[in-house]
């Protein structure tokens, strides 16, 4: 594990993160992925990330998103984490993927496109043992909501 891991862990499972975080950590992405022509997030120091663009399910228009995400399969597929931060309420990046499940992530500068799909039942069950294997604070962020948090696999179209 890296250095500064554990603690990083130990910070993103405080409520003060949880309502700090959502303010400034997307933003952030966002500028210096742009800046570096999608060749670098800064959270994905700490944990793998992709920047999802997916159709809004109100609008239709491109809603653009970094998210961090566990890849799997030597990232051909990947596992997108609903927590929101342990916050309440499901992201609304979540409820475009339901309506518009053909989006398209930026992933180590390369443009893919995907389709996404909500896991349930077992394979969500199995998906989140992984997750949670892969960055404990996850189990945090449910114990502190009622609702469950949406995991969906991304899959290349």
């Amino acid at each position: 594990m890296a250095p500064g891991v554990k603690l990083m862990q130990k910070i993103s499972s405080t409520l003060l993160f949880a309502k700090l975080a959502p303010h400034f950590i997307p933003a952030l992405d966002k500028a210096v992925h742009r800046l570096s022509r999608g060749k670098v997030m800064l959270s994905a120091r700490m944990l793998p990330g992709v920047i999802l663009t997916a159709k809004g399910a109100k609008t239709g228009e491109p809603r653009t998103t970094p998210l961090a995400c566990m890849p799997e399969d030597g990232g051909r597929t990947w596992l997108l984490i609903g927590s929101n931060f342990g916050r309440p309420g499901h992201p609304a990046w979540t409820g475009n993927l339901l309506k518009n499940p053909d989006a398209d992530v930026s992933w180590k500068g390369r443009d893919i496109a995907v389709r996404a799909r909500l896991l349930e039942g077992e394979e969500r069950a199995a998906a989140w043992r992984a997750v949670l294997g892969f960055w404990p604070p996850y189990a945090t962020y449910q114990a502190r909501i009622e609702r469950e948090i949406r995991l969906f696999r991304l899959e290349r179209r």
